[in-house]
């Protein structure tokens, strides 16, 4: 669980410190600056006079003793709430008394908090009235420095703006950042060199702590101003596996960084006083990874998810990621759906629908009469309108959820007092029905409700959270009837997340949160708008010059929640379910065979035997390789009992080779152009080939003859495609055409007669097209890099996407027609969503893959140097690479169960390779 795991990493750091002491005893936007070893003399000058030894912490706002026995409280004395600061003894009363306590300080005050004792978490308990405490350093000779520090602090306390306190601590704390700076001492290897160093806040829950950043070529270093809680935080850059820019307060100043692939508990979390200073940190840490760890983006993690690599509850981890959310910041927090509806029932029942929430919509929009009462009020507001005044996501919310876990962050959110007990999260069904008829509750749910740690749903630290209305105690959550135990109830909200229902619809909430329905008139339409303050660019600070104004805009900023950064602009895709995927599954066999059990048989060894060869693509290993033409070959095609393969050329020829006599058998050529592309009618019997003459050759195999040319463009024809009785052909003259009329077997006595049945016209010249396994779809790519979906039972544009610099070399759907992968000359491999024409993918080769073949997870490509590389491409990486070619490979095939293939090359060579299992 994300924020369990952020607090044990705090607990371990303060065990070395051996303190109670913690920056949460802190106000909001508070700075510990120092601490000295003292006593805290009780009854001074009497005979109960009694010194308690303890640390005494200077804080821009408050004065803080920790005792050394647990036994008493810590003590806080706010600087605003002083009457008087100064060295004990320097009034003519107390001279005599100054002899014997020359290093003590006095403090007369008015009020004082007592917190922790017995190191028991509990509501500050408040002493009000006139006080003097006295505490003695050990170091005497420091009491005028402290007192004088005091002094000054006092004064920004006593200041009546708050702009005006903020500015004055913020000028004492920059004054000791700049006469301080990073302790080469604390380098791991005195060979370690310095990249850069400047001052940054190491951010946790709710506070900062300033200090020196510093990366030298080996290690990430961050030395805390005040030693608290170690003195020198170090991470080596090796075990760094991503980084990321952040937002802190909606101001581009964070920096995290996390040593693991998945959890979203981060290793480091810095806000930067300069923009320049993050970036420059950013730019070395992420150079230094470009070597080593593989970039993630939003889209890349979309591919793995639709493909099932990732899980519901993975992928929502990393897009809370990369939307600027972070356990480490509480008014970012990650933020997760509630997906279940249904906590009255005795049992869950996750194959019914009517258990899930409705998806679509955000919470403020489930409740209908509701929405109308909020809609009502919208209408009537001036700009700037919102519909929710309260957010999804805040750090009340969090903590509401996170109490019994996280008390003392609480306590620190709310000034040292827990809330009313019957506001606490007392029962999953009630907070349910609150955020559906509460008319200000519209929050949703975080991670640890799906996770596998139930802490927080038990009162294991027998906290005094107080008693209800009705005389009960605070203590567990109350689970709803279904739910056996807390660890039954998390585990089957892991399963409804997990679940058909939710993997068939959770890319509608992620429209509403991350996606095209956060913002502008889709977020109006969506029932989705919150307060301007909330989202990304609703106000820019920096402008804002009255400081008591900017502070008071940051509070609320930091207070009501952020909505996270936008992560698409377009719907985002479904998932690929089983539901889903037997309904859009094309398929390539005759329907009326597949009731026969032999035939069902024989396509599920086949299905089979793809699967094991594509596990195994990276075996794949060279045969043999044949000179079969004077230029580049442009085209593959092989007879169905794969002994015949034919091929066409830049030097104008169709080649006919015999695979068993390893021999070329036939030569023909239809002009002096060169021929793009060649398929094989069913049948064997016609050769179709392409040229740069503008024309379209029927070749007759039997009859060894041209039975036919289709003159149909008016610029060379770049690719041909053939499915169901209609061809296909690309051109450069700006147009793909759709033909009908070529037979399975054309008789070679009689003309044939074309018709043209379609036109999609483009802005550019055509280079490539494909189409999808039942014939429905068509793919194209062009010169400017515009990769184009078509609806063929239609004639319609579904999807054009400028996702290339330069020519598209090659395009393919996946076998379930889901997705489009195309490369082109910017040695990118983009992968296309077809329902919704999103990029979810792009991986950058080192060179252009002129061709490729894929199963939908995994690539084999044709670079320009030759080589063949296998990609995994839910891991974003190249698996292999294979020598092939003398030079780029232009043109692959593959047989039906994916275990021969047969490659072309600029070098005038075929070459055939096989896996080896």
């Amino acid at each position: 669980m994300a924020f369990t795991r952020k607090r044990q990493r705090e607990q371990q750091l303060q065990l070395y410190s051996r303190e109670r002491f913690s920056l949460l005893l802190l106000n909001l936007e508070e700075y510990y600056f120092e601490q000295h070893t003292a006593h805290h003399i009780q009854h001074k000058g009497s005979q109960k006079e009694r010194k308690i030894r303890g640390s005494l912490k200077i804080c821009s706002k408050s004065v803080i003793f920790e005792p050394d026995a647990i036994s008493q409280p810590i003590i806080k004395i706010p600087l605003r709430d002083c009457i008087k600061i100064g060295k004990h003894g320097e009034n003519e009363a107390n001279r005599h008394f100054a002899k014997t306590v020359s290093g003590a300080i006095s403090l007369i005050f008015s009020q004082v908090y007592f917190i922790k004792e017995h190191n028991i978490v509990a509501p500050y308990k408040i002493e009000r009235g006139t006080m003097e405490y006295v505490f003695e350093l050990d170091v005497s000779g420091k009491v005028e420095d402290v007192v004088e520090t005091l002094l000054q602090l006092h004064r920004a306390s006593c200041l009546d703006k708050l702009g005006d306190q903020t500015a004055m601590i913020t000028a004492i704390l920059q004054s000791r950042l700049a006469r301080t700076s990073f302790d080469k001492n604390r380098f791991q290897s005195v060979s370690e060199k310095l990249h850069m160093e400047c001052k940054a806040e190491m951010v946790t829950p709710l506070v900062t702590n300033p200090g020196h950043a510093c990366v030298t070529d080996t290690t990430l270093y961050f030395q805390p101003l005040n030693g608290y809680p170690k003195p020198v935080v170090q991470i080596m850059l090796q075990d760094i596996r991503r980084i990321y820019k952040r937002r802190h307060g909606l101001m581009p100043l964070g920096l995290e960084v996390f040593c693991t692939e998945d959890d979203l508990c981060s290793d480091i979390y810095l806000k930067f006083y300069e923009r320049q200073d993050r970036d420059d940190l950013y730019f070395y840490i992420a150079t230094y990874l470009e070597h080593h760890v593989p970039e993630r983006t939003a889209e890349g993690y979309t591919l793995q998810w639709q493909r099932g690599l990732l899980s519901n509850y993975q992928y929502l981890l990393h897009l809370n990621s990369l939307a600027d959310r972070s356990c480490s910041d509480l008014s970012q927090y990650p933020v997760f759906p509630w997906v279940i509806g249904d906590y009255s029932s005795s049992e869950l029942d996750l194959s019914n629908p009517e258990t899930f929430r409705d998806l679509s919509k955000p919470v403020g929009a489930l409740n209908q009469e509701r929405l109308e009462r909020l809609l009502t009020r919208y209408q009537e507001m001036p700009e700037p309108r919102f519909m929710y005044g309260s957010h999804y996501s805040s750090p009340g919310y969090v903590l509401f959820y996170l109490v019994r876990i996280a008390p003392e962050y609480m306590l620190c959110l709310q000034n040292g007092r827990f809330d009313n007990a019957d506001r606490m999260f007392n029962s999953i069904a009630e907070t349910w029905k609150n955020c559906l008829d509460g008319a200000t509750d519209f929050k949703e749910l975080i991670p640890e409700f799906y996770g596998d740690d139930v802490s927080f749903l038990v009162n294991s630290l027998k906290l005094d959270l107080g008693k209800r209305q009705g005389g009960q105690l605070v203590n567990d959550v109350e689970l709803p009837p279904w739910a056996r135990s807390p660890e039954d109830f998390l585990q089957k909200s892991r399963a409804a997340l997990e679940s058909e229902h939710v993997s068939e619809h959770l890319h509608e909430w992620i429209d509403l949160v991350f996606g095209y329905k956060q913002q502008g008139r889709d977020a109006i339409g969506a029932h989705n708008v919150f307060h301007p303050l909330t989202y990304e660019g609703g106000v820019d600070l920096n402008s804002i010059e009255d400081p008591d104004e900017k502070v008071a805009m940051l509070t609320q900023i930091l207070e009501f929640g952020q909505t996270p950064r936008q992560l698409f602009v377009t719907p985002h895709p479904r998932r690929i379910t089983p539901k889903f995927k037997s309904l859009s599954q094309p398929s390539s066999y005759n329907a009326s065979t597949a009731d026969s059990p032999g035939e069902e048989s024989f396509e599920d060894l086949t299905e089979e035997s793809r699967t094991l060869a594509w596990s195994n693509i990276a075996r794949l290993e060279p045969q043999e390789q044949h000179r079969i033409h004077k230029e580049a070959v442009t085209g593959i095609a092989v007879s169905r009992n794969g002994s015949s393969i034919f091929t066409t050329s830049q030097d104008s020829t169709l080649k006919m080779f015999s695979k068993e006599s390893r021999m070329l058998q036939r030569s023909i050529s239809f002009s002096n152009m060169a021929l793009s592309s060649c398929l094989l009618l069913p049948g064997d019997a016609t050769v179709i080939s392409s040229s740069w003459d503008n024309n379209i050759y029927f070749y007759s195999i039997a009859f060894g003859r041209r039975q036919d040319t289709l003159m149909g463009h008016d610029d060379a024809v770049s690719k041909i495609c053939w499915h169901d009785n209609r061809l296909y052909s690309a051109s450069w003259d700006s147009t793909v055409k759709v033909w009908s009329g070529v037979p399975a077997e054309m008789p070679c006595a009689r003309k044939q007669h074309f018709e043209l049945l379609a036109e999609l016209e483009h802005d550019v010249s055509v280079d490539t097209i494909s189409l999808n396994a039942a014939g429905t779809l068509l793919a194209s790519g062009t010169k400017e890099g515009t990769v184009t979906i078509w609806d063929l039972t239609t004639a319609t544009l579904l999807h054009q996407i400028p996702c290339h610099e330069g020519t598209v070399g090659d395009s393919a759907f996946s076998p379930d027609s889901r997705h489009v992968l195309s490369t082109g000359a910017d040695s990118r491999l983009n992968v296309i969503d077809v329902q919704t024409g999103m990029l979810i993918s792009s991986l950058t080769a080192d060179e252009p893959q002129r061709c490729f073949l894929w199963d939908g997870n995994s690539v084999v490509s044709g670079s320009q140097s030759g080589e063949l590389l296998v990609w995994d491409l839910l891991g974003g990486r190249v698996s292999k690479r294979i020598q092939g070619h003398g030079g780029a490979v232009t043109c692959m095939w593959m047989n039906e169960q994916c275990s021969n293939v047969i490659t072309g090359g600029e070098d005038r060579q075929i070459m055939f390779w096989k896996l080896q299992y």
